[in-house]
């Protein structure tokens, strides 16, 4: 039986939430998960949008990458 294990190289992952700190606290929760497979953060994209009623909705993309 052969056993291999293969690195994740890239990943990236979608964070969402109606307000700007509890997205941060999410993306953070994230980045010390990913830590433990030996992922650093590579780019972190973000958006704001404002519903008709006022709401305002954040939203970000995190793209991880392997630590050399």
């Amino acid at each position: 039986m052969n056993f291999h294990l293969d690195l994740i190289e890239d990943k990236i992952e979608f964070f969402e939430a109606e307000n700007i700190k509890d997205l941060e606290q999410k993306i953070q929760a994230q980045i010390e998960i990913n830590k433990s497979i030996l992922l650093e953060v590579s780019s972190v994209s973000h958006q704001m949008h404002v519903s008709e009623e006022g709401r305002r909705f954040y939203s970000a993309v995190v793209h991880f990458k392997a630590k050399k």
